[in-house]
């Protein structure tokens, strides 16, 4: 063995669902970290 990553890249399809699993997770975690700050504003300016 000589330690290289043989994995070839993706197929198109798979890169989709890649895309989407991150789309999936990232909307909701930008949305939260959103409002945290908006609130978060609110609090400590009044």
């Amino acid at each position: 063995m000589t330690g290289e990553n043989s994995q070839s890249p993706p197929s198109p399809g798979r890169r989709g669902l890649i895309t989407f699993a991150w789309l999936w997770v990232g909307v909701p975690l930008a949305y939260g970290l959103y409002e945290l700050v908006r609130k978060a504003t609110q609090l400590f300016t009044g």
